[in-house]
């Protein structure tokens, strides 16, 4: 079967920029395609971090205007190739728009820009006008959250778009519910589409704001989420459905959930080059090492026989911090250690600061964001703690399997498609899930981690059921893959 000409459209990817999981998506998958025979070039815009990092970036000879209201901006296309992979980056180039010191936000408010959408009406437009200048046709156009879903949406509604693409088909992945990108009614012309379009029933019009991830919702051939508890969750309630519900349903044919995969050269306790000490399943001698070092690191004292906690996360509602703040005198009076790390919500700050005062020999917050430590977590951990309130996929689970860190996990999104709760009676299982969304079930459910945790056989057996589970991006691509095949095949 030919490979395909896949067009991957997204805000972020890492290496060049990333403010969440979806930069780490787009890092892998289209690498992943591309190993499955496909040919894949990623579009994403040019900010300031990316001039500041790439040295080798080639400007590419081709003009394009953008209209924006009554406004032109030119835009221009910048090249780099991944020499291991073959992907192919095209980077959306405009200043005025992307050369900023954040992504989304104003880091000197800490609020977004206010231009957000013209920003992203920007490059959506600019992604489309580029693909004509080259004379570049692909099979698949796969766009990604809010900040791309014009494109699908432009392709269709707009003639001019539309004709180099008549034989193109697109898909829409929706990685969080919780950011839609929503913006004034009085900001819809600037789109650049008939007022026609703008009402209740239709692709954009939202509670009286213009709503982009509807309009993707509404225009992509098919939608895809990140796992597919998540594709069915969305659907129900407004809980996961944030006002979209109705409309997800509508298009419930045409919806399906693919749980993201894990990039096992980065989180692997056996190729891991951040870690002091690498271990595999059939010697786990160096997870104890680990472990030693953390302690260390956290300035805690060493309590091998007591399990030792982690969490890494951004300090959020979503992330179910307001579980652990009813119950963290609870949790520290069991025979734990446990440590933090991670940014946000300025009151969990607060809060974590003055637990880390209360138990000084129990609890160390770092509140901050460091890769390296990240790693050294996942390793040196006994368990791994995820109570959210919703998880589209969630990756710190998947990555604590692989290292045997014991992952404690609300049954929701992906947590509930990536964790086998523990059943003592038959001894299968990968961790600990507890379901409705209680403090007191969050709290039965470390209980049942710490009861567990002397118990070394039991303890073992279950870190390997953990260690042996497949969550690679491989098993993920191909689903995408079949997905794009289908697609090309109903031409």
């Amino acid at each position: 079967m030919d490979g395909l000409k896949i067009a991957f459209v997204t805000p972020e990817s890492v290496p060049f920029a990333k403010t969440g999981g979806l930069a780490d998506v787009s890092g892998a998958l289209p690498k992943s395609l591309i190993g499955l025979g496909h040919t894949v070039w990623l579009f994403m815009p040019k900010y300031k971090l990316v001039s500041e990092t790439l040295i080798n970036l080639r400007p590419v000879d081709i003009g394009f205007a953008v209209g924006i209201g009554d406004k032109s901006f030119d835009g221009e296309l910048y090249q780099w190739s991944d020499p291991e992979s073959g992907l192919e980056v095209c980077f959306i180039g405009n200043d005025y728009f992307f050369d900023r010191g954040e992504l989304y936000r104003n880091p000197k408010t800490g609020k977004d820009y206010k231009d957000n959408d013209k920003r992203f009406i920007f490059f959506c437009r600019a992604v489309i006008k580029a693909c004509r200048e080259l004379g570049w046709k692909p099979d698949v156009i796969h766009a990604n959250d809010w900040q791309s879903a014009l494109v699908p949406t432009y392709l269709k509604i707009l003639p001019e778009d539309g004709l180099h693409f008549n034989k193109t088909h697109t898909v829409f992945t929706i990685h969080n519910m919780g950011y839609q990108g929503l913006f004034p009614a009085e900001e819809f012309p600037g789109l650049g589409v008939d007022e026609a379009h703008f009402y209740p029933e239709g692709p954009f019009e939202f509670w009286g704001d213009v709503n982009f991830m509807k309009s993707g919702v509404f225009f992509a051939d098919r939608i895809t989420t990140v796992s597919p508890t998540y594709a069915k969750e969305i659907q129900q309630s407004d809980e996961f459905g944030k006002g979209l519900q109705g409309v997800l349903k509508q298009r419930s044919e045409n919806l399906s959930g693919i749980l993201n995969g894990v990039d096992y050269d980065q989180w692997s306790p056996e190729h891991d080059n951040l870690i002091p000490s690498r271990y595999n399943i059939n010697n786990l001698s160096g997870k104890k090492k680990n472990k030693l070092e953390l302690l260390h690191k956290c300035g805690l004292p060493i309590r091998m026989e007591h399990p030792l906690i982690g969490m890494i996360s951004r300090l959020d509602i979503q992330k179910g911090f307001d579980l652990l703040e009813e119950i963290m005198d609870e949790i520290m009076s069991l025979n734990v250690q446990f440590v933090l790390l991670g940014t946000g919500d300025e009151k969990y700050h607060d809060f974590f600061a003055l637990v880390e005062k209360k138990y000084p020999d129990r609890f160390k917050a770092f509140l901050m964001f460091d890769n390296k430590l990240a790693h050294l977590i996942e390793a040196g951990c006994d368990m791994f703690l995820m109570p959210s309130h919703y998880e589209p996929c969630g990756l710190n689970q998947m990555y604590s399997l692989k290292y045997g860190t014991v992952p404690i996990v609300r049954k929701t999104g992906g947590l509930a498609d990536s964790v086998i709760d523990f059943d003592e009676d038959n001894r299968k299982g990968t961790g600990f899930v507890f379901e409705k969304y209680h403090a007191s079930e969050l709290l039965a459910a470390i209980k049942r981690a710490v009861d567990l945790f002397p118990r070394k056989r039991i303890w073992y057996r279950i870190i390997k059921q953990g260690m042996r589970q497949d969550f690679s991006w491989d098993k993920s691509a191909q689903k995408y893959s079949d997905l794009y095949y289908r697609l090309t095949d109903e031409r």
